[in-house]
């Protein structure tokens, strides 16, 4: 019996490549991988397991129509940090809501409006692009998702949470002069939901195999909500060594200087002062029944020991 196919954009990154891989390892659906280049490694990897690769582009409506055609499914994530751009994120997803008309279940990486909680005229953080306070999140919640249901699309809403992923490089563990590892997450004493990549790609396979309890709902993701301290404690345990948690504020992070500094630390300072707001969006009991083999973040840095990098 022909495979359903399952259209993957963003097949090469970290969100959109755990979910071809988890699709492939399952074997249930046929995977089509879509990408903006065809040349990578990355690219090369997915071949090698299976997956069908075609090249698409998230500004021509056109190659994405074409690169759904056939397709019974399609997980749709955007790339919002390759351009830090409210205004091109919003293009990518109405490209993406108008190509995807055909298809029988869509799933939507999604987040929630950070402005429900956090007006624009709340000075405690800054405003961004004149109506933003988190844009990556407000997009989406406060934009994007209307657009799939004004189109009557069959679409699973998926919230996201923290990767664990973004802690093994940039926001690592950093020895200091005197030889002590700290790990300076802005998070105070709150604490931060979490998963695996790994865990998505399979939370996401569990999704596509439930069309019928899925389809017009929303799915919090978060296999863990840990505090700073925690995760400096997995970090220890998984080093071998102690690893201090010294939390550093709002302002200094935005004052970091990278392109996303202000972005992040906005993004950070909504987590840490409003986890009502987003804790119980992101339902551990369920995300665990739906991925019974999730990783513990202690787990999860052990099985990629190997990829942190302890800056200094």
């Amino acid at each position: 019996m022909t495979k359903k196919i399952i259209a993957v954009v963003g097949a090469t990154g970290t969100q959109g490549g755990a979910v071809a891989r988890a699709l492939l390892a399952d074997g249930e659906f046929a995977v089509r991988a879509l990408t903006r280049s065809t040349e990578s490694d990355a690219v090369q990897e997915l071949e090698n397991l299976g997956a069908e690769v075609v090249k698409a582009d998230l500004y021509d409506v056109e190659s994405l129509r074409k690169a759904f055609d056939g397709a019974y499914g399609a997980y749709l994530v955007t790339p919002f940090f390759t351009h830090l751009s409210a205004a091109k994120e919003l293009e990518e997803v109405t490209n993406l809501v108008a190509a995807a008309e055909n298809l029988q279940h869509v799933v939507w990486s999604t987040l929630e409006d950070t402005r429900e909680v956090i007006p624009l005229d709340d000075d405690r953080m800054p405003t961004l692009d004149e109506k933003y306070k988190v844009p990556h999140f407000d997009v989406k919640g406060g934009e994007a998702d209307a657009l799939f249901e004004q189109a009557g699309l069959p679409t699973t809403y998926v919230r996201m949470s923290f990767y664990w992923n973004n802690l093994l490089r940039d926001l690592a563990p950093r020895r200091g002069n005197d030889g002590v590892l700290r790990l300076s997450l802005p998070m105070g004493d709150s604490k931060i939901s979490g998963i695996a990549a790994e865990d998505i790609g399979k939370a996401v396979v569990s999704v596509f195999k439930r069309p019928a309890e899925t389809v017009g709902h929303t799915i919090g993701l978060g296999s863990e909500h840990l505090t700073g301290q925690q995760v400096a404690q997995a970090f220890s345990e998984v080093l071998g060594e102690e690893v201090w948690y010294e939390p550093m504020s709002h302002n200094d992070f935005r004052g970091l200087g990278f392109p996303a500094a202000e972005e992040l630390g906005n993004m950070f300072q909504y987590y840490a002062e409003f986890p009502e707001h987003i804790l119980p969006r992101r339902d551990v009991e369920l995300t665990r029944s739906i991925v019974p083999t999730w990783l513990s973040l202690k787990d999860f840095l052990a099985l990629h020991r190997a990829e942190i990098t302890i800056g200094g």
